[in-house]
């Protein structure tokens, strides 16, 4: 029974995280319209990056803590705040302030995704640690696909500052459920010694250069770096570079939409094929396709076409960076499982950064359309080679062994 309180709590708290995904992209187009705060392209970028910035430093922190504190109060701190303070943005009265809210909910939500999880990974029944990762984050596509939805319905009539209530709303049911009912790993506590507590973090992030895991580290950070460069660009642009390219607002939105119903098609897909042939083919297979999908989207296509192409696109792209933590999750143990989790989501984020930076840079330029495209489709070649170059200690110990000296 408590299995299933893990899997639905914490796929609900990566609900409210697929929320703060999108809900910037929803109403940039409307806060650039409008001229609130006298906004451009420029200072909305800088909006979304110290957003993202929060998230880096959380995912660091709060990912590295979880393996010393525990996973159960670190879920809980980091829903409970990142809530607060997407709320207290529906009265931002400058965009000084509304930047400033935003990296402080960036600090909670950066330390939700790797602790929730690790959670579910040391849950997940044995064989089944890729479906378990996937599952949980179907739920960051459907807060991500119901945040486009509010958007169309919400933006025309109340307005974008009753988007951030809305998002906050929930944490008033989720946080006292997880009080009552989030247990606490066993595979934590089981290793919870007391030694590794005194040590505290550092070494925690030490372990992940220990024993052979250097390799696997990096190269973890520079897929992560790809993945989420992709995932934020994406979400964060895909509206005004489709109002570039001819389509108007209600369509652009609808496409964002789309966008986030494919990933989580491609979520389930992804965790069935990841449980049969393993994270890493799925993987590199997942990137190569996205950016495949992502250089098909260049091509202005007419009515459903545009959609179809999205909807693949969509498939592949944010999976792929699913897949990279289900990768994660079976390469590390459960000593620094939520550490090795914490610190590929935080370079990650600085991915995420670069994501809508690229796309303010290409909008500013005059090139988001269709150059945009092409650019996110060689991010995700490079996140296939990442992927490829990542190594287990025991592969590397079996690939250094003499050939024909199998062990008995």
């Amino acid at each position: 029974m408590s299995g299933r309180w893990v899997l639905s709590l914490c796929w609900t708290a990566v609900l409210l995280d697929g929320f703060d995904l999108v809900v910037l992209g929803t109403v940039l187009p409307v806060l650039l319209d409008t001229g609130e705060w006298g906004l451009t392209a420029g200072s909305a970028s800088v909006v979304s990056t110290i957003g993202l910035v929060g998230m880096t430093i959380g995912a660091l922190v709060i990912g590295t803590v979880t393996d010393v504190v525990g996973r159960r109060k670190a879920l809980i701190f980091s829903v409970a705040s990142f809530s607060l303070f997407t709320l207290l943005c529906a009265v931002a009265p400058s965009a000084f302030v509304f930047g400033l809210l935003r990296f402080l909910a960036g600090l909670g939500l950066g330390g939700c995704l790797p602790t929730a999880i690790a959670l579910v990974t040391e849950y997940a029944r044995a064989g089944k640690s890729g479906s378990a990762t996937t599952t949980i984050m179907t739920g960051y596509h459907v807060g991500a696909v119901l945040t486009a939805l509010l958007g169309i319905l919400v933006l025309p009539t109340l307005g974008w500052r009753a988007m951030f209530v809305i998002g906050a709303a929930p944490a008033l049911v989720l946080v006292p459920l997880m009080l009552r009912h989030l247990p606490e790993s066993a595979s934590f506590l089981r290793n919870a010694a007391p030694e590794r507590k005194l040590s505290g973090g550092a070494s925690a992030v030490a372990s992940l250069f220990r024993g052979g895991f250097g390799r696997a580290s990096i190269a973890f950070w520079v897929t992560s770096f790809m993945g989420l460069l992709l995932v934020y660009g994406l979400n964060t642009w895909l509206p005004q570079i489709m109002k570039t390219a001819g389509y108007p607002l209600g369509a652009a939105l609808g496409l964002l939409l789309t966008l986030n119903i494919g990933a989580v098609v491609g979520l389930v897909i992804a965790g069935a094929v990841a449980d049969r042939i393993g994270p890493r083919l799925s993987t590199i297979g997942w990137f190569v396709a996205s950016a495949v999908f992502l250089a098909a989207l260049s091509i202005r296509l007419p009515g459903i076409g545009v959609y179809v192409a999205v909807f693949l696109a969509g498939c592949f792209v944010f999976s792929s960076q699913v897949l990279v933590y289900a990768y994660i999750g079976r390469v590390y143990p459960a000593v620094n499982r939520a550490t090795g989790l914490g610190w590929s989501a935080g370079i990650g984020r600085i991915g995420a950064i670069c994501g809508p930076l690229l796309g303010g840079a290409l909008l500013t330029a005059g090139l988001a359309y269709p150059w945009g495209f092409y650019a996110f489709a060689l991010v995700g070649a490079l996140g296939a080679v990442g992927a490829s170059v990542v190594r287990r200690p025991a592969d590397e110990a079996q690939a250094a062994q003499p050939q024909g000296s199998a062990s008995s």
